[in-house]
């Protein structure tokens, strides 16, 4: 039976959701939306789907099954409520959203309607990170002791003055961090596990005209005792890959990107060596460092194909609603820390009162 996906919010990320879904098949992009109308059409000329200026009309279409949200960040509440409400399966662009209260409005309402959630966060579907999980799992690395994410990246002041949402806090909910390095925060705490107390620093050093941090650091203790640290930055030029290091009392590895650099261990195996060779090079595009459409799109088809086979199967999707929220809670507690000059301690309560928001 052919899967029909709408697209909710037809800016620069939606063509790759549009790429991906033409990637898989039995799917197909029936349907696009956008507040502004041009953009909608924009995007269903290029797609060859029915383009929409009402989300309720998207929304009626019985081809629809699965909604993708690409509006901004702050925006992606309202759209998904009215989706679930509709009987739509919700996949959402990272994050989840810019708040925990609205992550878990989105949460609550998927699961009253029986709708899977998800949340895009397609590194975790490279095959290196999902090498890197696995010997996580088998204790090659012995006592982890050290997990770091390295995003040192590039943006012109253009970029941001390219959208008026970008770099405010009600839309892109952060800078640095909440919409680039999220994905290594993803990633970081699915290989570490969950982050028990941090403290951090932020800054706005190279760009004008925003609200939000364009670097930030913060250091992490995980629950398992290991210690680590974030690094975060649209102010590196010109740019250079994102880099996950985990260290332990047996083994290292460093992931750049999609290439595995380092993978060492006290006990090697006969396909370590291999691997090493293997898992070079991978890396076909910029990964989005310096320009933020030179991405490729085959996370996203891999994550969509999970998605879909937690549609037909009734299990979670890999990335479902508690774990698209992980990393925003990651988030906003270093932005706590780096605001109050203390560690903060996780999970949150609730949502932190930041000053900075209310300026």
């Amino acid at each position: 039976m052919a899967v029909g996906f709408g697209i909710i919010g037809c800016g620069m990320i939606a063509n790759f959701h549009a790429r991906a879904v033409a990637d898989i098949r039995g799917a197909s992009v029936v349907a696009c939306y956008d507040t502004l109308p041009a953009a909608a059409d924009r995007l269903a000329q290029s797609v060859g789907c029915r383009a929409y200026h009402d989300l309720s009309a998207l929304l009626d279409d019985p081809r629809v099954d699965v909604v993708t949200i690409c509006t901004p960040s702050g925006a992606h509440l309202e759209p998904a409520l009215a989706a679930a409400a509709a009987g739509k399966h919700v996949i959402i662009e990272k994050p989840l959203e810019v708040t925990l209260a609205r992550c878990d409005r989105i949460i609550a309402a998927c699961e009253r309607a029986g709708v899977v959630l998800s949340t895009i966060f397609p590194s975790r579907f490279h095959e290196s990170a999902q090498l890197l999980k696995r010997a996580i799992d088998q204790k090659r690395f012995g006592r982890l002791t050290i997990g770091d994410a390295y995003v040192k990246w590039y943006r012109t002041q253009e970029y941001y003055d390219s959208g008026a949402w970008r770099g405010t806090w009600r839309l892109d909910g952060g800078g640095a961090l909440m919409n680039q390095a999220i994905h290594s925060v993803d990633l970081l705490s699915w290989l570490m596990g969950p982050v028990q107390d941090l403290s951090a620093r932020t800054a706005t050093l190279a760009h004008e005209r925003i609200e939000v941090e364009d670097v930030a650091l913060a250091t992490l203790r995980y629950e398992n005792g290991a210690l680590g640290v974030i690094e975060a930055t649209t102010a590196a030029y010109p740019g250079a890959l994102k880099r996950i290091e985990i260290h332990g009392s047996a083994g290292s590895a460093v992931l750049q990107e999609e290439d595995i650099t380092t993978w060492s261990f006290a006990r090697p195996t006969r396909a370590d060596a291999a691997l090493l060779r293997r898992m070079a090079g991978k890396t076909k595009t910029g990964g989005g460092a310096a320009d933020p459409a030179a991405i490729g799109h085959h996370g996203h088809t891999a994550q969509f194909k999970d998605v879909l086979q937690a549609i037909k199967t009734g299990r979670q999707p890999l990335i479902n609603g508690p774990e698209g929220r992980r990393s925003v809670e990651i988030i906003l507690a270093i932005y706590k820390a780096a605001e109050s000059g203390r560690t903060v301690t996780l999970p949150l309560k609730t949502d932190p009162k930041l000053q900075a928001r209310r300026r």
